[in-house]
């Protein structure tokens, strides 16, 4: 039995999904069907589900927070965005938030039937527009040195916990690290990585496994979105 979650408003919308996770995963299929915030949120509180298809304008909020309440309850749901909506905000917060993947509803039916199917052999669906997104921001941002290497284990729990949308006071206090400790930490990671900003930061933490709160010595809350400021 493959239990699946959609979140989606419009009707329409959320009866093309439908068939599109019938076609997509393997039967027989028990599908639960919402159309708000709320009520995806009650959802991902009362089961455990195999997939969730997740729209992120609702009309009582954002489905980032079904998605971040998803992976708090079960780390083994597949969690894909299926949503109008190709900015850069948006995608750095699914990232961030764990999305394995991010597709746009424009596409096909059957593109997105065989992208979701692969999600079992570990490959993430991601439509092609968000695959060049993702390529463009790494060939333009690309790090001034060796990637992950590069990075301290105290850098990568730092890199996790903004890549979450954390400000410097709440990693403080998380790491118990002193507020200039921290700072010195996302200057360096910034460097390291030859980003200037806390969005490209969620792109590589999101990139090198490292959001949500999976480094290791550190236990991350829940975050708030994507926040935004300098390293300072």
């Amino acid at each position: 039995m493959t239990r699946i979650l959609i979140v989606e408003d419009l009707a329409e919308a959320r009866k093309w999904l439908e068939g599109v996770a019938r076609e997509a995963f393997a039967g027989p299929h028990e599908i639960d069907a919402r159309t708000t915030l709320q009520d995806g949120l009650a959802a991902a509180a009362r089961h455990d589900y195999d997939v969730a298809l997740i729209d992120l304008r609702l009309p009582d909020g954002s489905g980032i927070e079904v998605l971040r309440a998803l992976r708090q309850r079960s780390s083994g749901t597949l969690c894909v965005v299926t949503t109008a909506m190709a900015d850069d905000v948006h995608i750095v917060a699914a990232l961030s938030a764990g999305a394995n993947g991010y597709l746009l509803k424009e596409q096909p039916s059957a593109m997105i039937v065989r992208q979701l199917s692969q999600l079992a052999d570990g490959i993430p669906a991601l439509s092609p527009a968000i695959a060049r997104r993702i390529m463009e921001h790494f060939q333009l941002t690309g790090p001034a040195a060796e990637p992950e290497e590069s990075l301290t284990e105290r850098e990568k729990e730092v890199l996790a916990l903004i890549g979450r949308g954390m400000r410097n006071v709440d990693v403080s206090e998380q790491l118990s690290l002193s507020g200039n400790t921290v700072a010195t930490h996302i200057k360096s990671i910034y460097r390291k990585l030859g980003i200037s900003s806390r969005a490209e930061a969620s792109w590589h933490a999101a990139m090198l496994g490292l959001a949500p709160g999976k480094t290791e010595g550190s236990e991350t809350p829940p975050a708030n979105g994507v926040a935004s400021g300098s390293a300072d």
